[in-house]
């Protein structure tokens, strides 16, 4: 097939991309270079630099579109509030209609996030959410939500005939960049430096880590279904933000902690009920947490300084 990844230079999409080709697909990657990976590109696909906001002509039919187009890291997204809110909104509806006009399969790379500080725990895709639209993170999470409602409205309208939604949680592994800011990225580069480990609030926030391998894994068979509801795609394996440095400390050396004040609208739950991934995909993380950490550090490690 000929597809088209939207953030295809960035964490995930590199990732997503590699596996496609190894299935021998044609792959497309559009990105505007804002939070790409610092590996090198895919020599057998083709990369366009532009902005789904304001998309540069890409000649051919595709059919399938991964759209995952969309800084994830707080720092980055609370740096461009209004950049972020216009990718999930404007960038969202370009990407929808040129599936419409391709009547390519559009698959919507949606987050976590949507569920704001949860009421509900684990969060089942049922869930409603509970994003506090006042906050300074809201930029992140009701662009996204606006992308999975305006998803769902082109193919009730018939414009888009198949869509998926898969929503993402904290996902780590190779080709993150080691700057952007997440617990992970952050706690690994660290201890590799001989620095404290920064945990904001108390440490007792919990998240669930899944490795970017399985991830990309549930992302490729969800595509590759009738589906049409959204679809949880996380490790269902919760822990604390101390225990993930406890976990640090054992693989790389305790550098030692420094706590500091919990930023604004900070979740202070994240574990995803997967019951419908299992169900409709046969799908589950496979990664343990200590294996996946290891080759992020190995990825790191490998990396220019």
């Amino acid at each position: 097939m000929k597809l088209l990844v939207t953030g295809g230079a960035g964490f995930i999409g590199y990732n997503l991309v590699r596996e496609l080709l190894t299935e021998g697909h044609d792959v497309v990657v559009l990105d505007n270079r804002q939070s790409s990976s610092p590996l090198q590109d895919h020599a057998d696909a083709l990369y366009i630099d532009g902005d789904v906001v304001d998309p540069p002509t890409v000649v051919g039919r595709f059919d399938m579109i991964f759209h995952l187009a969309s800084v994830a890291s707080p720092p980055r997204y609370l740096a461009d509030p209004i950049g972020t809110m216009r990718t999930g909104s404007e960038g969202t509806r370009n990407m929808l209609e040129r599936a419409s006009s391709d009547a390519a399969t559009f698959v919507f790379a949606s987050t976590s996030e949507i569920y704001g500080n949860p009421m509900v725990h684990p969060q089942p895709e049922t869930y409603l959410g509970n994003v506090d639209v006042t906050s300074p993170r809201a930029c992140y999470d009701e662009a996204k939500r606006f992308g999975e409602a305006l998803t769902h409205t082109y193919r009730r309208q018939g414009l888009v005939q198949q869509t998926r939604v898969a929503r993402i949680f904290n996902t780590y592994g190779p080709a993150m960049d080691p700057h952007d800011g997440r617990v992970v990225t952050n706690f690994l580069v660290q201890a590799l430096s001989g620095e404290p480990l920064t945990i904001y609030g108390d440490g007792e926030q919990t998240r669930s880590f899944c490795y970017v391998d399985d991830l990309v894994a549930g992302l490729i068979l969800l595509s590759r279904t009738a589906e049409t509801s959204p679809v949880n795609l996380g490790n269902p394996s919760e822990m604390t933000i101390n225990d993930l440095a406890d976990v640090v400390a054992r693989l790389v050396g305790d550098t030692g902690r420094d706590y500091r004040t919990l930023p604004d609208s900070d979740p202070a739950l994240r574990e995803p009920d997967i019951s419908r991934a299992r169900t409709v995909l046969d799908w589950d993380p496979t990664t343990d947490l200590e294996q996946g950490l290891e080759k992020t550090i190995d990825y790191l490690r490998s990396l220019p300084s």
